[in-house]
């Protein structure tokens, strides 16, 4: 946030899964003046903490409250189950729900993908989050279907994933107040959409303010002529237009008839 009494500074949310990287990067490259924090929050809290000024914008799962938020679908990502691997499932390239009929198929509280119908059995109890349906899958008591970049996220040796292709799918987005679009969370979007720094809708960066400033006034300054009527300092070469060059030298006798 930005105010009269702090310095700016601009923090940036980001849910389980998402990937804020390359965008802070070219924050940092464009704006070296003015931190960007980050601001790891659960996919549930996400809205809560925009809503509390506890961030700027957030990278945020679809869908979010159209009415307070502003969003800018980023990517859908792949769904993926993840398995032991010996299971069977890793003798192929994808994965169907249908081949998920007889397993146990865990639902952690704080699923992203919004199952109307999860695939196979139901567990007896829904783990409290991810990390812990990952232990249970490990375990050899189940499997799970998550966004594949939770899957690399909870990464394990003794685990594998595999494309499932008719599952739900999940979208991360660029999310922000609607009544607080600020210039910073303008310079993010416009670094999210790929605009350069020269866009019309991006600011310049600091060091090439005074770039422009600099070469405005001394490109003027070495084209400028003199005005009309008024003397540079320098004598006029004989023989050159004017009264007083008539008087002198061989251009100025009368001649004889």
């Amino acid at each position: 946030m930005t105010g009269s009494d702090v310095s700016p500074s601009f923090r940036l949310a980001y849910v389980p899964g998402a990937t804020p990287a390359k965008w802070v990067r070219i924050w940092n490259e464009r704006l070296p003046d003015i931190p960007l924090t980050l601001v790891p929050v659960p996919a549930a809290e996400a809205a809560d903490v925009l809503r509390s000024e506890g961030a700027d914008a957030a990278l945020v799962r679809l869908p979010v409250d159209r009415t307070v938020f502003s969003a800018i679908p980023l990517y859908t990502e792949t769904t993926v189950v993840v398995v032991p691997k010996d299971h069977l499932a890793t003798a192929v390239d994808e994965v169907s729900a249908e081949d998920l009929a007889d397993d146990v198929v865990f639902h952690p509280l704080d699923d992203v993908l919004g199952w109307e119908q999860p695939p196979g059995r139901p567990a007896v109890e829904r783990p409290a989050t991810t990390a812990d349906a990952i232990e249970l899958v490990a375990a050899g008591v189940g499997l799970l279907v998550v966004p594949q970049s939770l899957a690399r996220l909870h990464h394990r040796r003794d685990l594998t994933y595999r494309p499932l292709v008719d599952a739900p799918q999940s979208a991360v987005a660029l999310a922000w107040p609607e009544d607080a679009t600020t210039d910073l969370v303008e310079d993010f979007i416009g670094i999210v959409r790929g605009r350069t720094v020269n866009s019309t809708r991006g600011r310049p960066t600091a060091a090439a303010q005074p770039e422009r400033q600099r070469q405005r006034p001394d490109a003027a300054g070495a084209r400028r002529k003199p005005a009309a009527g008024k003397t540079t300092g320098k004598k006029p070469r004989g023989g050159s237009g004017g009264s007083g060059g008539a008087r002198g030298g061989k251009r100025g006798r009368p001649r004889h008839r």
